[in-house]
């Protein structure tokens, strides 16, 4: 497949056209291709004013978007992300990379998002056989962030993915392997997940604190914490109340509560939850929307970090949570609602772009950008169908052949026919004389018919494949047959009955059905072309549509950019099927309108040949 694509790509590069796209400029030679990422705040994308900056992104790759992990390293340590400027290294690191399953989660830290518009982009670099592994966990996020949890390792094993390493004391939910990014922890109402007290993990009155997770539960619950830090009497946390996500900041004084204002939870659905502290507010956002807000007075809160309950062990979430975060800052409301429309089923502020090859200068046409995600049955299915449209190339080109010289070979024969007058055996004559020469033609005037059948058997036929001269060879044949024996003199005429006559044109028929049967052979296959290829790219397509939402619903990617390439591709089987069939459609009428008129003139002869037959020998 990667032969197929490097053929593609340098075809575009020489023949250029409406197709390729403008050439820029390659970061690093060793990488042979490079897919372009975009990122859409405008208000038709993920709807962001503000600008955002060092925000970590996931970047979701699978079959949708991205058909060329058999380009890539097994574990995907070639992988390499680049900033707009395609000079500049980002920060990245991967959280699952599985090439078998064709999908993939990377995260990358972006610089700056600008808001309101859809003209940032990056790069992501793949498909060097020397590159070492280049991620970078800790640097993907900012000194701000304290705390993430992916929930991808085991229980015991590190899940900080951030440079502070916070890591778990006690870790008892269940690992999930199938979660909304990869993996996520299970609570059933028994297990909690506690990080003990650390420097980092605290909030500080003057910087704030923020506190976020994707959340699902099956059904509403009354006061459980999604997340608690908890330290002498004084607690932040994030919580659902009923089907309404809550939090609540308690210190000295009365504990300043807010609830979803409107709406609530969808149950069986994932929701990103996060809790603001800092700047004389508590505010609660849900799904990246400012959910409520209130007015507080900051607290320093330490203690310790309690994720599915309370750390007196209360309050004991059922449901899943995967990627929570923890930074000791108070983010703004862009950063927030990016890491939300960037890591959810639907993640409208990513856009994946084209792939590029480096020998291409860059340029990619969409004619090889379809190509290049066509799946493996779609390969299957075009390669039948390549087989089945040589084949009936081979047929036609073989039949058309064969007609004109079929063809040729009649008229040759008809024009030297019509010569002869009333006297039918004058060319058979002519030709055993040729072949046979004064011995053939001293036999036929003596009546020797035996003799000369026999020659005329075995002497070469005299117009190529003509298919009358084998009808007048085989007439003359059985009326020669018929008159042996019957002397020849000038008081006395050789003739034939009327049965014999009948039994001459039955022959002539059987020769004229069997010959007619050759000029039609393999014409099924064209058919076979005709019928069979449609269908056949009708199959590759629904397979091709079927893999592609399969993809997509396991990688969460559901926007119009993860669909069309994946359509597109599906839809090069019927394509390739309608190639098939209308070439063959095409040849197939027109061969068949040859060979009708071939048989035409055979039974037309027939009826000429057996006529004078008659007249002549009655």
């Amino acid at each position: 497949m990667t032969r197929v694509r490097v053929f593609l790509m340098l075809s575009l590069a020489v023949f250029g056209g409406a197709w390729g796209q403008s050439a820029r400029a390659w970061w690093n030679d060793d990488w042979a291709f490079r897919k372009e990422i975009k990122f859409d705040l405008s208000k038709a994308g993920a709807d962001i004013p503000a600008n955002a900056t060092d925000v970590p992104v996931l970047i979701r790759l699978s079959l949708a978007n991205f058909g060329y992990f058999a380009d890539t390293a097994p574990d995907g340590a070639d992988l390499r992300f680049l900033a707009a400027d395609d000079k500049t290294p980002l920060k990245y690191h991967v959280e699952r990379y599985d090439p078998q399953a064709q999908i993939a989660f990377l995260w990358v830290r972006v610089p700056r998002l600008s808001g309101g518009a859809n003209t940032d982009k990056i790069f992501l670099y793949y498909g060097s056989k020397t590159a070492k592994q280049g991620a970078d966990p800790g640097g993907t996020y900012d000194a701000n962030q304290v705390l993430v949890y992916h929930f991808g390792a085991a229980a015991g094993s590190a899940q900080d993915s951030t440079s502070y390493q916070t890591e778990p004391s006690v870790f008892k939910a269940v690992v999930n392997p199938a979660s909304l990014i990869g993996s996520g922890a299970q609570f059933k109402g028994a297990e909690t997940i506690t990080t003990p007290s650390t420097t980092a993990l605290r909030l500080v009155p003057s910087q704030g604190l923020t506190l976020s997770a994707w959340v699902r539960i099956d059904a509403a619950q009354h006061q459980v914490y999604v997340a608690a830090l908890q330290d002498s009497g004084k607690e932040l946390v994030l919580g659902i109340d009923g089907a309404q996500a809550f939090a609540r900041l308690g210190g000295a004084g009365t504990p300043i509560s807010v609830t979803q204002g409107n709406g609530s939870l969808s149950t069986a659905e994932w929701h990103h939850l996060a809790v603001r502290a800092g700047n004389g507010h508590v505010t609660l956002l849900v799904d990246g929307v400012e959910a409520g807000n209130a007015a507080a007075t900051i607290p320093e809160i330490g203690g310790t970090l309690t994720i599915g309950g309370s750390a007196q062990g209360a309050n004991l979430l059922t449901g899943e949570l995967d990627e929570l975060q923890v930074s000791n800052t108070a983010r703004p409301n862009e950063w927030i609602v990016a890491a939300a429309r960037s890591q959810g089923m639907v993640a409208p502020l990513v856009a994946y772009g084209g792939d590029a090859q480096k020998e291409s200068g860059g340029g990619e046409s969409y004619f090889a950008t379809t190509l290049r995600n066509v799946t493996v049955d779609g390969w299957v299915i075009i390669g039948v169908l390549a087989v089945l449209f040589f084949a009936s190339v081979g047929i036609m080109a073989g039949k058309l052949i064969y007609l004109s010289r079929v063809a040729g070979g009649n008229a040759k024969f008809l024009a030297e026919f019509r010569k002869m007058g009333d006297d039918p055996a004058a060319l058979e004559r002519r030709e055993g004389k040729k072949e046979g020469g004064e011995e053939e033609e001293s036999a036929f005037e003596e009546g020797h018919e035996s003799q000369l059948m026999s020659a005329l058997t075995s002497s070469k036929e005299a117009f190529g494949i003509s298919t009358l001269w084998r009808l007048y060879h085989h007439g003359m044949r059985e009326t020669m047959k018929r008159l042996e024996g019957q002397p020849a003199g000038a008081d006395r005429v050789r003739s034939l009955s009327a049965q014999s006559i009948e039994a001459i044109r039955a022959t002539m028929d059987a020769s004229l059905t069997r010959m007619t049967q050759r000029l039609n052979a393999q014409m099924v296959w064209l058919t076979i072309s005709i019928a069979g290829g449609p269908f056949l790219g009708l199959l590759g397509t629904v397979v091709g549509v079927m893999i592609t939402f399969a993809a997509i619903a396991a990688s969460g990617e559901v926007n119009i950019n993860a669909i069309a390439p994946g359509t597109a591709a599906a839809l090069v089987a019927t394509v390739a099927g309608l190639g098939v069939a209308i070439p063959c459609l095409f040849g197939y009428n027109y061969l068949n309108s040859r060979i009708r008129e071939i048989v035409a003139d055979m039974r037309v002869f027939v009826d000429e040949f057996v006529t004078r037959i008659a007249e002549t020998y009655s």
